[in-house]
């Protein structure tokens, strides 16, 4: 009878690292590794550190113990504003601060500078920047680009405080994290969107820029897209400069009002910031303007008086930025195109990624690519909860300066 072959051999699993495996790699004793692992003793911080690091490194399939000890405090600087943006970065900042370590402190300081002249108010915001009560472990800044704050963002790098930005940009600051979304390249979608809803416009048909303030790289940045991409997807089209209003409505609804009443009216619209009441307030006006002549032509024409009916008032392209509740009722009335929405629910993960990483909470560091914008017309809005979508107001409290 002839003898069975062996079979194959029955694999292994693989052994996972021993103390001993980590105390050579840590340089260390495994009485050492058995009393940082299971936090039975006293260790010193650098021992405990090097550790977990060797057993991190070695991919040790257990839950390591934490080497920090204190909090770790983490600054955030706002200019303040009442725009729709803010107070969904605030929800933002709420809703992420919940979700933290209950070691790691968010500490918001706001800062008015409405009341102040340009230098002033940039002197007041670097001041704010630079000032802070206790240790500084990360700094997340939303502000305007001038001289005194990238002078004092470059003192907090240079003394080693990590930094990240929201929306806004900040010239030759570096080293610092950009947590928006590229500006330029959302200004040169909504110039192509314009130039393809105004393709049949006639030669010389003027497109209305208006801004929020160009001291802001973010609105520089949207303005500057948006005429490229119209100068190259529909050159018969005319941009003047950008006017400035400041995310005030009533600014909004006093120059588009006098632009569609001027000799030639403006056959687009679009804004960078916040203001949009006003537009649609300009927008409704110039509507029921138009239907009102056509109403009185056709009753002269037929000889009774309110006889007729009036022609369709001139449409207007319009973009706008932030899916703000306006701006959701704009869409849905059909005076507002598309929005382009800038997500602070994504610009805050990816802000507080950078400097939870830089402080050692997390691993991994957030991509360097800019927050994906996300776009929005009447026909894909989502459906919110109670009459206001996204300009609840913050109901809870979070530690500030």
């Amino acid at each position: 009878m002839a003898e069975a072959e062996p079979g194959p051999a029955v694999g292994r699993r693989k052994r996972s690292p021993r103390f001993d495996d980590i105390a050579q790699a840590a340089g260390v004793s495994a009485s050492t590794v058995n009393r940082v692992l299971n936090e039975l003793g006293s260790v010193a911080p650098a021992t405990r550190e090097r550790v977990v690091a060797a057993a991190r490194a070695l991919a040790v399939p257990r839950v390591l113990p934490d080497t920090r000890h204190g909090l770790t405090r983490l600054d955030v600087v706002l200019t303040r504003s009442d725009t729709p943006f803010f107070r969904r970065l605030e929800l933002a900042l709420a809703r992420a601060g919940q979700m933290l370590d209950r070691r790691v402190l968010l500490q918001r300081l706001t800062v008015d500078v409405r009341d102040a002249d340009g230098e002033a108010g940039d002197r007041r915001l670097a001041e704010a920047i630079a000032r802070h009560r206790w240790r500084r472990d990360g700094l997340l800044v939303l502000a305007r680009d001038s001289t005194p704050v990238r002078e004092a963002l470059r003192a907090q790098r240079a003394a080693g405080v990590p930094v990240a930005l929201l929306m806004s940009e900040i010239a030759t600051l570096h080293g610092a994290h950009y947590a928006g979304i590229d500006n330029l390249q959302a200004g040169r979608c909504a110039g192509h969107l314009l130039a393809r809803l105004n393709a049949q416009a006639p030669p010389g048909s003027r497109v209305l820029v208006i801004t929020n303030a160009l001291s802001f790289r973010a609105h520089a940045d949207r303005v500057e897209g948006c005429r490229a991409a119209l100068a190259q997807h529909a050159p018969q089209l005319t941009v003047g400069a950008a006017v400035e209003c400041h995310d005030d409505a009533d600014r909004c609804h006093l120059v588009l009002r006098e632009a569609l009443a001027g000799p030639q009216p403006p056959v687009a619209v679009y804004a960078t910031g916040a203001g949009g009441a006003g537009i649609a307030a300009a927008l409704r006006q110039a509507g029921a303007a138009a239907g009102a002549a056509g109403t009185a032509g056709a009753a002269a024409m037929a000889g009774t008086a309110g006889a007729g009916h009036g022609g369709p008032a001139p449409r207007i392209a319009w973009i706008g930025h932030e899916l703000s509740d306006e701006h959701r009722a704009s869409l849905r009335e059909g005076l507002l195109d598309l929005v382009i929405d800038q997500a602070p629910d994504d610009q805050v993960a990816g802000a507080l990624q950078h400097l939870l990483h830089a402080c050692g909470h997390v691993d991994a560091p957030p991509e360097r690519a800019p927050t994906e914008f996300r776009l929005f017309s009447a026909e894909h809005l989502p459906r919110g909860a109670g009459p206001s979508y996204l300009d609840a107001p913050l109901g809870g409290h979070w530690p500030r300066l």
